[in-house]
């Protein structure tokens, strides 16, 4: 199953397409109408700003946060409490209102606060101790998000579980120094942060600029037919994919397609059957291009692609990752990959019309 899940992965990343000026290309199989020029809509890419910077840092804050349970004491404002909580209105419970382990800063504000005749339901867990269950009422504010509960009064049983004391460390550099091998002061840190910030981005710009062109090239794909072997072969692959699937979720193959596919069979079967077509069309074009355009990757490109590969497929090394995968599968992307990265560097972005805004 993990080999065919990557295989597939790696084909949906892979995806590119065709629009521009340029010679037709053709064998046996298929004939590529254009591949210079295509044009897909602008890329749009997210400005870091210091705000953003400031958020991720203190995200690694909170998650090197320490928490001391206190158990010689009533909750307190700003303590951290664990609590289970039934909420009902005229007796009766309603939805959204009730959760077990809740976690809740008192004093955070992230539960209803207090109206001119009720208090807070924060400030109502003040005072009592762990193991205490008590019931608290409160009133839902007239601007509520559920216009239903729009001044509602409500009855919550609570069941006070664990007090915890949680302390956030300073943003220091010798704080940095325990998060970071590259910075040794604050201002490195942010500094590192806001680069692999505009790192990621560039990335997800860059995939979403692929996809766009590697689908303006299929388009550009016509096909005088498909080897049916390689089709089969898709195929199957695909259905093996779903079928594992199924036995994960322990249902039967039919009922996981009617339940959580919203499909039937046969429905599966076409889909599935266009799918292994379009993959071999891609495959089969990408071929080409690569071979009248001298694409193909050479053995050092192929080695760091398929270890880069690798390691986003959490592989501990790269010749684990080829046996499991199929070194063919794992050629066949690379050279896609080095394909589309072609066709990215020679096709026109143009600006988004209003739908696809």
């Amino acid at each position: 199953m993990r080999k065919k899940w990557i295989a597939a992965g790696i084909g949906m990343i892979m995806a590119v397409s065709l629009t521009g000026c340029s010679g037709k290309l053709s064998n046996d199989y298929v004939t590529i109408n254009q591949y210079k020029g295509l044009e897909v809509s602008k890329v749009e890419k997210t400005e870091v700003t210091d705000e953003m910077v400031e958020n991720t840092i203190n995200s690694y804050l909170t998650a090197d946060q320490t928490k001391t349970e206190i158990t010689d004491r009533a909750a307190e404002l700003g303590d951290t409490v664990d609590i289970d909580y039934t909420g009902t209105m005229d007796g009766v419970a309603f939805d959204g209102g009730s959760a077990t382990g809740a976690m809740l800063e008192l004093g955070s504000g992230s539960f209803i606060g207090a109206t001119d005749s009720y208090k807070g339901f924060e400030e109502q867990i003040v005072g009592h101790n762990p193991g205490e269950t008590f019931t608290i009422t409160v009133q839902f504010p007239s601007d509520y998000q559920k216009a239903d509960f729009s001044d509602k009064v409500a009855d919550f049983e609570i069941k006070l579980n664990k007090i915890y004391e949680v302390k956030t460390p300073e943003l220091t550099d010798e704080w940095v120094q325990t998060m970071s091998e590259e910075s040794k002061t604050v201002e490195e840190f942010k500094k590192e942060i806001r680069e692999k910030m505009e790192k990621n981005i560039q990335a997800s710009a860059d995939g979403q600029l692929q996809q766009a062109v590697m689908d303006a090239f299929l388009e550009q794909i016509e096909v005088k037919q498909l080897p049916k072997d390689q089709v089969d072969e898709q195929y199957k692959s695909i259905e093996e994919t779903y079928q594992k699937m199924a036995e994960a979720y322990g249902v039967e193959f039919a009922d996981f397609l009617s339940s959580y596919m919203n499909m039937t069979e046969e429905q599966f079967k076409e889909q599935a059957q266009e799918a292994a077509e379009t993959a071999v069309k891609r495959d089969l074009a990408c071929k080409l291009l690569a071979e009248k355009k001298n694409l193909e990757p050479s053995d050092k490109e192929y080695e760091e692609m398929a270890e880069t590969y690798a390691k986003q497929s959490n592989y501990e090394d790269v010749e684990t990752f080829k046996k499991e995968v199929g070194e063919d599968v794992v050629k066949s992307a690379v050279l896609q990959q080095k394909v589309v990265e072609y066709l990215a560097d020679n096709c026109v972005q143009v600006e988004p019309s209003d739908s696809e805004k």
